[in-house]
């Protein structure tokens, strides 16, 4: 099957998966993970198409893959020591099978028997628990494998200029094909507003005019080899913050785009000015190259619903995976709750 955005979809039992995994708990190099156990027999539609994705790993630009699908379900990291990045899942088609979107409608689970075998050949749920740590030496530090540290074995080179993955962000579902047509301008636009700032000052008042963004892809202005600035807001769960412009931010970023190490992406650039609430407070994440876990020198914080769009980056254009996008707390200001715009 090929599924597309909308589609609903009801996970299959758990002796299913199992089957279809090899002796280190993948699919096509597809790690399924522990935690995707608990959703065996539950309904969902799909969020995107996962023809493509971006290489988290060693930063090369767009990856395909092929029979995979994004549903709105991202990991809880304590598989992984408490990782909070909240990646979204990946989910073989293998995995689902379509079903009705009536929630009255009997599940599929209800229907039919998983076959009587409870061992499944090659793969047991102890073999996916195990294949969330790799092999290390005594006294070394644990090292994790997950989907995100995977990625090069389940994923080939996509280069951003192959035009057929736009023609399926749009057949998938994935995008509208003004999106698309959009996404494709800026980027033929763009080598422009790089070199003449005389066409990066029509661009902002353009976009101004129809309420866009302005070039998100400027630099920061605090000289090489000095401090970037740091705020201590305290943010916890639940609090209202806005996003400073982008004028504010640049200012606290070095000429590398940088705050106190952290990389300020033009994909946070739609973000700047709003008002949103704190998902998360960042301090432990995985090192998708090493496997390792990181602790944060600098907390950040996750702003609910706030991930990357990929309109603006250069080789992973309209990338469905929606990774979360990591804020420092002086780009940021707390917002009491009765002063909302």
């Amino acid at each position: 099957m090929t599924l597309r955005a909308g589609n609903w979809v009801e996970v299959r039992s758990r002796e299913e998966i199992l089957r279809s995994l090899d002796e280190k708990g993948c699919l096509d190099g597809l790690p399924f993970m522990p935690q995707m156990f608990q959703y065996c027999g539950q309904r969902f539609r799909v969020y995107k198409r996962a023809h493509k994705t971006c290489d988290t790993v060693n930063v090369t630009g767009g990856r395909r893959l092929t029979n995979a699908v994004h549903l709105q379900l991202r990991c809880d990291g304590k598989a992984y020591g408490g990782c909070q990045a909240g990646c979204l899942l990946f989910w073989k088609e293998a995995w689902l099978s379509p079903c009705e979107a009536d929630a009255a409608a009997p599940t599929r689970a209800s229907r039919i028997k998983a076959d009587s075998d409870p061992t499944p050949e090659g793969c047991s749920e102890d073999d996916v628990w195990k294949a969330t740590r790799r092999e290390s030496r005594q006294n070394e530090e644990t090292r994790y494998s997950c989907q995100a540290t995977q990625l090069l074995a389940y994923t080939t080179p996509l280069p951003w200029w192959h035009f057929g993955q736009y023609l399926e962000d749009y057949t998938s579902g994935n995008a509208t094909m003004g999106r698309v047509l959009r996404v494709l301008l800026y980027v033929s636009l763009r080598p422009f507003n790089w070199r003449f700032p005389a066409f990066r000052k029509l661009h902002d008042r353009i976009k101004a005019l129809f309420g866009g963004i302005p070039f998100p892809q400027r630099t920061g202005t605090i000289p090489d080899g000095e401090s970037t600035p740091t705020a201590a807001l305290d943010l916890q769960p639940g609090e209202l913050v806005r996003v400073r412009s982008f004028s504010e931010i640049l200012a606290t970023l070095d000429r590398s785009n940088k705050n106190r190490g952290l990389y300020f992406d033009a994909e946070l650039v739609p973000y700047c000015g709003g008002t949103y609430r704190v998902k998360t407070r960042m301090t432990t994440f995985i090192d998708e190259k090493s496997g390792k876990l990181r602790q944060m020198k600098t907390p950040a914080v996750i702003l609910e619903d706030v991930w990357c769009q990929s309109c603006y980056s250069d080789r992973r254009l309209l990338c469905p995976r929606s990774i979360y996008s990591w804020w420092r707390e002086v780009w940021l200001e707390r917002v009491p709750e009765n002063k909302q715009d």
